[in-house]
């Protein structure tokens, strides 16, 4: 029923109920990533090299950031907020305009000097080259998919008619827009296949809007529903129309900072228009709560799944779907499981039976049934809890799919819809899998599987027979044998045992000499952070580096312990973690003093810019992404308010105290040498809404803290990351690992030239 979901869900945000289940991995095609070359790198020998070091840096001349005499007294403490002006939306102000204009202008001329810019941007342009399929979903005989095939700024979505059809074109988002930054969000085909409704994303923002196509003619038609965020779209089981969640129209000149409250389950009729949308279930007594929606494969009940924040702590709502009117349907909700407790992941159907993954009693995860026409029952257990994390289940035909998190990898059993134990799903290695989509009755599904070294290949499994094979196989320009990937455990600051993979090439592993070494970190909001592979990082790795991710605490790896062990009260343990997995690397040989960057994105942002001022002797560079910054204002804008879960509420004493004492924004130390830092942001940002990376970036480079560069990458057209254009991927992330090049050490070789691997 539910999909396990594809690597990379960005940050909670809200979004736990909505964004699938599984996993977040280093997948940079994916995930949110966020100027004149250096030479003709085409003319430089093969075996030439550049050395990224060179004369002791000079203080940049930074733009003049005006700072106003603004103090809060809050709890007794003076707070100083010199640079709020800067929140204001980028689009709407002309003072941030001008100043988004001067810093980019003194970043992309730094940007373009650094040595090797031009070799990793070459290098990772070859890298991204190959193709890329998506998992694909049934409908009707239908099969759907995104195909990538290679450096398309968006992937196009297609549609074979049997699995052995003919591959037709059905939809190309980059028709949409001149610089690629028009995006293909979600989509979903009704069971009969005959329509697919698809969500349309403009410059990187959260907001959609909703189409519908013809599948047989391939034609648009005039259906479009606006202000959908945060949604799951659900058909109804005659693919007459869909459920969807929207929220209320903002105000044109809020609706990318306002936060987002009220949102509703609305029902669509097919070739009607949004104001005959029919209202299925909202909660105006409770404005925060958020609401997603899925029906079962029978088509009987509607599953709402509610909740507050980011934490898997939801309410259950159903509506009985057999006895509508559809012409006319009067909805009557029906409370199914009550309190904002426990984490529900719908797994699937039958009649009133429906089966969930749930922590209810088992802090790692259980599988229960539930009776929906009876909601006083107590849940049945089907599937008891056992040591490793069950992240969600999906029923496929007769049988069920358990997504399981072993030491941050997949593990996936098959068992029957009473439990009994099937058998291992024959995963092809140690990896990440995502996918699994299916329906009762059907025994077919999709699932693709990477790892650090090897892009997503996707495989077709039956679940009567436990037999897997390849769909789709991309051809690469690089050799994965060429690179080792091992995981090790270190421990924290109090002794916990804290799992890292690290990725070498494997003539430098067998040299075990340090090397330049990127460390990248997220821990929070229950994310785990799994192996996928990125063509950006392995880049990095090809020019000699090491790659270092530490699965930290606030994240997934180990279910709820893991996740309470770095929030809250406890989200310095998150801190200790990484700088503690520096030390490890340094200490082992892996890298050395002043070879050592940080990355991280978004929540990790936020662990980039606290870690930095607790240690600033300990790393060289750093590149701090969309990072939540200011950490007494987040709850303000857009999203923010999902986030007290993990961070607690800036207006209560107890937790102000405690994001006073890490907030990027108010702890940077004048009078203390920090590593080199370039933040990166984007102007539609309505996620962490750029103002963060704006503050920060002002208090940076007005405190004396050494004469390495600070500065700020600010992107156009581009919000948190998901949709972004894979050529300004390729740009980003050609900045960011040049600028961590120049300031670890790395001598940078000129690429190969391009070449294919065929795969065994």
């Amino acid at each position: 029923m539910r999909k396990i979901a594809d690597p990379w869900p960005m940050m909670a945000a809200g979004l736990r109920a909505l964004s699938g289940l599984m996993v977040v991995a280093l997948a940079a095609a994916a995930v949110p990533a966020f100027g004149a070359p250096d030479g003709d790198v085409s003319l430089l020998p093969q075996t030439a090299s550049i050395a990224t070091r060179s004369a002791p840096p000079m203080p940049l001349a930074y733009p003049t950031t005006r700072a106003v005499d603004l103090v809060e007294q809050k709890f007794g403490v003076a707070v100083a907020d010199p640079y709020r002006w800067l929140e204001n939306d980028v689009r709407v102000d002309s003072d941030v305009a001008a100043w988004v204009r001067e810093q980019n202008r003194v970043t992309d001329a730094y940007l373009a000097g650094l040595p090797g810019r031009n070799i990793f941007q070459q290098r990772m342009k070859q890298l991204y080259d190959y193709g890329r399929y998506s998992t694909p979903r049934k409908g009707g005989s239908r099969y759907f998919y995104s195909y990538n095939s290679g450096l398309q700024n968006q992937s196009p979505l297609y549609v074979r008619d049997g699995l052995k059809g003919a591959q037709r074109l059905l939809l190309d988002p980059n028709s949409l827009s001149k610089d690629g930054a028009t995006a293909l969000a979600e989509w979903e085909p009704s069971p009969d296949g005959a329509f697919l409704v698809y969500a349309v994303q403009e410059g990187g923002s959260d907001w959609r809007t909703l189409q519908v196509i013809d599948v047989t003619s391939g034609r648009t038609l005039s259906d479009r529903i606006e202000w959908v965020k945060f949604s799951r779209l659900a058909w109804d089981a005659q693919g007459l129309g869909f459920f969807y969640s929207r929220f209320p129209a903002p105000p044109r000149d809020k609706a990318f900072q306002s936060p987002n409250e009220n949102q509703a389950i609305w029902y669509h009729r097919i070739g009607t228009d949004q104001s005959a949308d029919r209202l299925v279930y909202a909660t105006s007594s409770r404005p925060k709560l958020g609401h997603s929606a899925e029906v079962t494969d029978d088509g009987a009940w509607l599953v709402i799944t509610s909740s507050e924040g980011t934490d898997e702590r939801f309410e259950l709502t159903v509506v009985d779907l057999t006895r509508l009117d559809w012409a006319n349907p009067r909805w009557k909700p029906r409370t199914l499981v009550r309190g904002l407790e426990h984490d529900w992941k719908l797994v699937g159907g039958r009649g009133n039976r429906l089966w969930f993954v749930t922590d209810k009693g088992a802090p790692r995860g259980r599988m229960v049934t539930l009776d929906a026409a009876k909601p006083r029952r107590a849940p049945v257990e089907i599937v008891p809890e056992r040591p490793d994390t069950l992240a969600a289940g999906s029923m496929v035909g007769d049988r069920i799919i358990l997504a399981y998190m072993s030491d941050a990898r997949t593990v996936a059993v098959l068992v029957e819809s009473d439990g009994r134990w099937v058998g291992d799903v024959p995963l092809p290695d140690i990896g990440t899998a995502a996918g699994f989509g299916g329906k009762a009755g059907d025994p077919e599904t999709f699932f693709s599987f990477s790892s650090y070294t090897t892009p997503s290949t996707v495989y077709r499994y039956d679940t009567a027979t436990n037999r897997i094979s390849l769909f789709a196989q991309p051809k690469l320009a690089f050799d994965p044998d060429d690179y080792l990937t091992q995981q090790i455990f270190y421990p924290s600051k109090d002794g916990t045992q804290v799992p890292m993979f690290i990725v070498r090439r494997k003539d430098l592993a067998i040299s075990a000499k340090a090397a330049p070494t990127l460390l990248y970190g997220y821990g929070g909001f229950n994310i785990p952070v799994t192996p996928a592979f990125s063509a950006a990082k392995l880049a990095w790795v090809e020019q000699g580096g090491v790659l270092a991710v530490a699965n930290l605490r606030g994240g997934g790896e180990y279910g709820k312990e893991w996740h309470d062990g770095g929030r809250l009260a406890n989200k310095q343990n998150v801190f200790d973690d990484f700088i503690a997995a520096g030390e490890y690397l340094m200490a082992n040989g892996y890298t050395g003093s002043g070879q050592l960057a940080i990355e991280g994105r978004s929540n990790g942002g936020l662990l980039v810019g606290a870690v930095v001022n607790q240690r600033p002797d300990l790393f060289a560079a750093a590149l701090p992404a969309v990072g939540v910054m200011d950490m007494l204002r987040f709850d303000q804008f857009t999203a923010g308010r999902y986030w007290v879960d993990d961070y607690g509420y800036p207006d209560r004493e107890e937790d102000f105290r405690r994001l006073l004492a890490y907030s990027p924004y108010h702890n940077i130390h004048s009078g203390t040498d920090y590593p080199a830092i370039l933040v990166s942001t984007a102007d539609t940002d309505d996620r962490v809404v750029p103002g963060h990376s704006f503050k920060y970036t002002a208090a940076l480079q007005a405190a004396r803290i050494g004469p390495k560069p600070h500065l700020i990458r600010i992107e156009t057209r581009a919000g948190h990351g998901s949709g972004k254009p894979t050529d300004k991927l390729i740009s980003e992330y050609a900045d960011y690992y040049a600028f961590a090049a120049r300031w670890t050490g790395m001598e940078l070789k000129a690429p190969p030239p391009p070449h294919s691997v065929r795969p065994d």
